[in-house]
């Protein structure tokens, strides 16, 4: 097929799923115009001009394929030719079983394999409103800041008010004003990742005092002040700010992201009350990530309160936490089984605007979306994954199985896969033993998709 008569499917936004969707379109011979309005435009949550940048955490979640759905997800990525995989794991650090990143290097490491491509223009500058009429196809991935002007313009076609919720960003810390004659590194129970060596966390300890005490200064601390239109938008509950989960109750915290299982205190020979971990968040070592400390407090109020951990005194702080404002659709009844909007199918929607939670979530939209407009542009049929697979289970929810009046942001989990067949003894295997039987059927499925989905485009 020759590029000069086939017309380029344009994306709007150069974050994760978008960037994830323009690599599927050009592996497939279709030429791809990605617009990216940073810098032209600057967003509250972004920091550079780069392509994929994280602007959360820089860990995406669990690496184990085989017990975890989100592990199960990095891997069916991994065989579908995934380009924010294989940077990810390009740019891996130390983190346990999770795969986090350096995420300098992440996003040098996208932008540079999206500019060398020849069937890719980058366009920097904001789309303002709709794209214009002449795009035939266009797949909208702007992720949780899609810009006013273009929510309106969505608005104006669906009639249905957008969802939205707050998402919350942790400080990250130089390694260097960290005393580790009070912290320490261990995994928790010693587990050992790739490239790890079972201390691939640093770890602040605090006795029960030293805990009940933080989390009154939480509760007590001064926070971000919402705007009148922000007052009723729900936080998603996978990501809370640390403060809220103290004001829900004395122990939350403790039991969430600050747990102390399976840690030891070489000071002591005990676990500790309460443990807040740091990950890496580079590849050099010298920032760490607090891990679920997420947070709305004042910048003033950051520095005061989280140097009253122990081990954090003296703390550095190469990034404060903060606060934004994501947007999402009603995907359900908005969107087609292909992620088309139903009142104007020459727009596809990719990423977490569509309602999936997380950086890998949202990467998986954004392949999906852009095998489907590959398909569509060369007239080939493109079967959905399969709901046994990680990618068609995130996708069927987003588009049919979930709730239009209760829709949320999800995470991919196991729960959303359809139940396993009963064993010989008349019984579904449970527990580890389902997650690894789910898993093992998941890839069985996903190559014979593959193998299928290479047949219909021959």
């Amino acid at each position: 097929m020759s590029n000069s008569v086939v017309k380029p499917i344009h994306i709007i936004g150069g974050g994760l799923a978008g960037s994830e969707a323009a690599w599927q379109i050009v592996h497939a011979g279709i030429p791809v115009v990605l617009h990216e309005m940073r810098p032209v435009q600057v967003t509250d949550a972004h920091l550079t001009d780069g392509l994929a940048e994280l602007v959360c955490s820089n860990s995406f979640r669990s690496d184990d394929a085989e017990y975890n759905a989100v592990g199960l997800l990095h891997e069916e990525m991994r065989q579908c030719n995934s380009l924010i995989i294989a940077c990810g794991d390009r740019n891996r650090v130390p983190a346990g079983s999770a795969l986090a990143v350096d995420r300098v290097g992440f996003s040098a490491d996208v932008t540079e394999a999206l500019t060398a491509n020849a069937l890719v223009t980058i366009e920097r500058g904001e789309i303002a409103g709709l794209p214009p009429a002449d795009w035939d196809q266009v797949i909208v991935a702007t992720g949780p800041l899609t810009s006013p002007s273009l929510s309106a313009g969505i608005l104006d076609i669906t009639g249905q008010d957008s969802l939205a919720f707050f998402d919350a960003i942790a400080p990250i810390i130089h390694k260097e004003s960290i005393d580790f004659t009070k912290a320490w590194y261990q995994s928790r129970y010693d587990k050992i990742g790739p490239d790890g060596d079972g201390k691939d966390y640093i770890n602040c300890p605090l006795d029960q005092n030293q805990y009940e005490t933080l989390i009154a200064a939480l509760i007590g601390g001064e926070k971000t002040e919402f705007k009148e239109w922000e007052q009723s938008t729900p936080y998603f509950e996978g990501c809370l700010p640390l403060e809220v989960m103290a004001e829900r109750g004395i122990d939350t915290a403790r039991f969430g992201p600050m747990k102390p299982v399976g840690l030891t205190d070489p000071n002591t020979g005990r676990r500790a009350h309460a443990v807040v971990q740091l990950r890496q968040d580079n590849t050099l070592g010298t920032l760490y990530n607090m891990v679920g400390c997420q947070t709305k407090l004042k910048y003033s109020e950051q520095t005061r309160i989280f140097r009253m951990i122990p081990g954090l005194e003296h703390a550095e702080f190469a990034r404060l936490g903060g606060l934004h404002r994501n947007t999402f659709l009603n995907s359900p009844l908005l969107l087609d089984g292909q992620l088309r909007l139903k009142k104007q199918p020459r727009l596809r929607f990719a990423g977490q605007i569509t309602g999936v939670e997380g950086y890998v979530e949202s990467a998986a939209i954004g392949l999906i979306a852009g095998r489907f407009a590959a398909a569509e542009r060369t007239g080939h049929l493109f079967t959905l994954p399969p709901i046994t697979t990680a990618l068609g289970a995130i996708l069927n929810h987003i588009t049919a199985g979930a709730d239009a009046e209760t829709f949320q942001p999800m995470n991919v989990n196991f729960g959303l896969f359809p139940p396993l067949a009963l064993a010989q003894a008349g019984r579904p295997p449970k527990g580890r033993d389902r997650k690894a039987a789910l898993s093992k059927r998941a890839l069985v499925d996903l190559k014979a998709w593959q193998e299928q989905s290479l047949e219909a485009a021959e």
